[in-house]
């Protein structure tokens, strides 16, 4: 084995035991299972014969899963409402030895959720049939405002990195995020930012991960396959929010790594393109290309790794998480 992939294994070996502030939105997943039946004859619609219920966690709780799958200690904090769905996120965190404390909980804000249907005969593989999204913007409120200023100014104290998912629900408020930002950066504290829609609203990072659909909506300008595009809109979008670094996802053709006053670095996809589902894959390209900041690696071998972890998730189903054994033998291959 040369010693790159030496380095980059003994990087995953300092992943145990981390802690990393997650901030942002909360998603509860829900995926319904059933058995075809037939089509209804008062609509040209799937009948199905309910089986079963499963919950799992989107958003920034899916980035909390991925941190603690790969030996982290996740430490969450955002906004869930006072309901059933918040109630089972707390549940599945709990489950997994995760903290709650930075979870605060509002009464007039409806914990986000996301239901897949999915249907196929009795021993073949269920695929999704339909999405329902129920989706809520938190309402301006003073107190929770302070409240997760308070978490995240205790969270700086003793965590190596923080990670920002942003799903435009506004955990994540831009006037907290200017003052927190500066704070992790003077104490040498890596700031990651996934934002799906307000990409443009965090400057001032230690690096953003958005894929090609994000940095297109940003900047306005279509990529497509153009190389001699992509590196510009990468560059452009890197000194238009102020990053050391970007990162751009571009599902089957890899990831382009942008770092100030460098060429920019093309990774080919690890593994096949023959990708399964790339439900949640962005949460685990941020998770691991976070904790591998905080846990030393420079900005390509955190590339490295998360294009590793990414062709790791993308070859399951739904949405996945990956561990440290699975990333090492990921690189040993």
């Amino acid at each position: 084995m040369d010693k790159k992939k030496q380095h980059l294994l003994g990087l995953v070996d300092k992943f145990s035991g981390t802690k990393i502030a997650v901030w942002g939105d909360f998603i509860l997943d829900e995926y319904v299972y059933g058995k075809t039946r037939r089509i209804s004859r008062e609509a040209p619609v799937l009948i199905l014969t309910y089986q079963k219920k499963e919950f799992s966690l989107g958003g920034a709780g899916n980035s909390a899963l991925n941190l603690k799958a790969l030996g982290a200690n996740p430490v969450p904090i955002g906004v869930i409402g006072q309901d059933d769905s918040g109630e089972i996120i707390i549940d599945i965190l709990r489950s997994l030895k995760i903290p709650t404390k930075g979870l605060l909980r509002l009464k007039e804000y409806p914990t986000p959720i996301k239901t897949r249907i999915l249907a196929g005969e009795e021993n073949t593989r269920k695929q999704q049939i339909l999405r329902i999204d129920s989706e809520f913007k938190i309402p301006e409120n003073g107190r929770i405002k302070e409240s997760l200023r308070r978490c995240l100014e205790e969270a700086q104290e003793k965590c190596s990195a923080l990670l920002i998912s942003d799903y435009n629900y506004l955990t994540v408020k831009g006037d907290v995020f200017n003052d927190l930002a500066a704070d992790f950066r003077k104490v040498k504290r890596p700031v990651t930012v996934d934002s799906r829609f307000r990409l443009l609203e965090f400057p001032g990072a230690t690096v953003a991960t958005p894929n090609e659909p994000e940095v297109e909506n940003a900047l306005k300008m279509e990529i497509g396959e153009s190389i001699p595009l992509l590196k510009r809109a990468g560059n452009t979008l890197r000194k238009k929010l102020r990053l050391p670094a970007l990162l751009i996802t571009r599902g089957s053709r890899g990831m382009a790594l942008f770092e100030k006053g460098k060429p920019p670095f093309l990774i080919p996809v690890h593994g096949t393109t023959d990708i399964v589902d790339v439900t949640g894959a962005g949460d685990t390209v941020i998770s691991t290309f976070t904790l591998a900041l905080a846990s030393g690696a420079n900005f390509q071998e955190a590339a490295q790794l998360a294009n590793y972890a990414g062709g790791v998730v993308v070859m399951k189903k739904g949405t996945a998480t990956l561990t440290a054994e699975e990333l090492k033998e990921a690189i040993s291959c």
